[in-house]
């Protein structure tokens, strides 16, 4: 039986990075909780000790349990009855093994009966979870929603739902309605305070992924007359107070053990979470920063199962007297893909790692006043977070489509049948470009950090970093890159055409992830050899696409821009 996490050196590596020890450290608190749980570490060895057993089980559960079922929940699916979710069997049989093995609030803290976890060795189970079965991923990945409980409610409502989600139960987030999309501040679903403090909702959310959890996190309409996301406030709904109905299940293309549903809410009692007003220009906005790296993580995860299919069955098929993996069209694939796998891979923990020590800060900043370094370094890495949460995303889920597609290809027309599991891996991995912010939108959020240099310094940061000399021809091909990217981005900026700075956004935005990627593959093969097969193959394919859209912008006049409007 396949273990999802020890059968992937490439996991312990990323767990294992230099940043890894300050971030323990902080998220311990010096290891002060030895003191009060048995079960909490003594120091950053036994810290990491206990992330990667953990994992050891994630992995087990992953390889043993859902990757078998995965097949199964994709033709059975949920249904409703009566107004209610149910789930299909190995969905269910999923959920309760990850609620025997403790996995649920992995990130929480001890006191709310969590394990403490950062969120790097929490975004890895994801991972895992996800080369399982993407679908499931969308289940036991919403607990991340307690994260915006802990951050913006009071210590009654901490106590009372951050508990329950450490013990097992489920997490919904219901922000889009049935006109109210990507653009959240139309949201209508409208709140109705109540003499008691609560409020009553009512309304229909759509498009909701686990609608029928246990505890939802919904955006509504809490002040009259209001029309944009000034008008709106977070609210706490839980299940066990009635009210909201499941009208349907949408009947998806992919991640079909995923319920993904219409509500309707009548009179549904609701509390408020954290203040009115903020419910979009705050909440949602840290909800969705961790929704992004939740989907890269998925995407990488689609990515790893995609590659291992691939490389498996060209391994396996013969044709014309040799298997298949020895052609060089196949084996070219194969390695693209791996490369684009690790480089997605290699961001998605960079952004992780940079997530974890904003969000640490954050939290000690309620315990005690930061020193001067302490807030400079909490503003650096919030930065850092803000510019690469939409670069993960957008890059890591449109490799994992190209890889999705690339995994059919070899397949050839078995790979159109659903005899192999590469069919239904395909069709989960279209959304992953789609949801929680279509990759034109994370265009839309990352092209600030273009404009204002944001990428340019974190390529600067890369470049003074020492690597394995063997690797030097391709940091001699990376500073020729920057340069290249340097010159598009003051090439566009120079116009002072808003138009045309959105049109060539897309371009700039992947010469940045391409370089930065290709910077962060060079410093994991300086630190580990397994590496730099990887490390050389995306350098060579960065510097082909950063060529393609330097050309494309150096060639294109602003005015041509009305040729593409319809």
């Amino acid at each position: 039986m396949a273990n999802f996490y020890s059968d992937n050196i490439d996991l312990k590596h990323h767990l294992n990075h230099p940043l890894m020890r300050k971030i323990v450290e902080l998220k311990e608190r010096n290891y002060t909780d030895a003191e009060k749980y048995d079960y909490a570490p003594l120091n950053f060895e036994d810290a990491i000790d206990s992330y990667d057993k953990v994992l050891e089980i994630v992995g087990e559960l992953c390889g043993g349990i859902i990757a078998e079922n995965a097949e199964d929940v994709d033709h059975q699916g949920p249904h409703v009855d009566n107004g209610r979710v149910v789930y299909a069997d190995g969905t269910q049989r999923n959920l309760d093994a990850c609620r025997k093995a403790g996995l649920m609030g992995m990130s929480m803290p001890r006191r709310f009966g969590g394990l403490n976890f950062p969120i790097t060795p929490y975004i890895m189970a994801a991972d895992i979870v996800s080369r399982a079965d993407a679908g499931f991923e969308n289940l036991w990945g919403l607990q991340d929603c307690a994260e915006t409980i802990y951050e913006f409610a009071d210590e009654d409502q901490k106590q009372r739902y951050i508990t329950r989600v450490c013990q097992g139960e489920t997490m919904s987030m219901d922000l889009t309605e049935p006109d109210a999309g990507s653009d959240l501040q139309s949201v209508m679903l409208k709140a109705t305070p109540q003499e008691d403090g609560t409020w009553l909702l009512n309304g229909v959310k759509r498009f909701i992924t686990n609608g029928d959890s246990d505890i939802h996190l919904v955006l509504a309409r809490s002040e009259d007359g209001t029309k944009d996301g000034r008008g709106l406030s977070m609210f706490i709904y839980d299940k066990r107070d009635g009210g909201v109905t499941v009208r349907r299940i949408e009947n998806k293309m992919g991640i079909k053990g995923s319920p993904t549903c219409e509500l309707v809410y009548k009179n549904a009692k609701a509390e408020l979470c954290g203040s009115r007003r903020l419910g979009l220009i705050k909440y949602v906005m840290a909800l969705m920063n961790g929704a992004r790296l939740g989907i890269a993580a998925q995407s990488v995860g689609i990515s790893e199962a995609t590659y291992r299919e691939a490389l498996a069955y060209a391994k396996d098929r013969k044709q014309f007297g040799k298997a298949i993996v020895e052609f060089p069209a196949v084996y070219e694939m194969l390695s693209v893909m791996k490369a684009k796998l690790d480089a997605s891979r290699s961001l998605l923990y960079e952004t992780s790692r940079y997530v974890d020590m904003y969000k640490i800060y954050e939290d000690i900043a309620k315990e005690r006043s930061l020193t001067s370094e302490e807030r400079a370094e909490m503003k650096k890495y919030s930065k850092l977070a803000d510019a690469c949460t939409p670069l993960v995303k957008g890059m890591a889920s449109e490799y994992c489509n190209q890889n999705a597609y690339d995994c059919i290809q070899i397949h050839g027309g078995s790979g159109f049948m659903k005899d192999y599991a590469c069919e239904r891996i395909y069709r989960d991995a279209r959304i992953t470009s789609i949801y929680e912010g279509t990759t034109q939108l994370q265009v839309v959020a990352a092209i600030r950090h273009v404009t204002t240099g944001t990428y340019l310094s974190l390529m600067k940061a890369y470049e003074a970093e020492t690597i394995a000399p063997a690797l030097q021809s391709l940091k001699d091909n990376l500073l020729a890159m920057v340069t290249v990217y340097e010159d598009a981005v003051n090439h566009v900026t120079s116009v002072k055409d808003s138009d045309y700075v959105d049109f060539v956004a897309r371009r700039l935005v992947e010469m940045a992830g391409n370089i930065i990627m290709s910077y962060l593959l060079v410093l994991d093969a300086s630190r580990n050899e397994s590496f730099v097969r990887t490390a050389e193959i995306y350098n060579k394919i960065a510097q082909a696409e950063v060529a393609k859209h330097a050309d494309f912008i150096r060639n294109f006049n602003p005015e041509q821009v009305v040729l593409y409007k319809a």
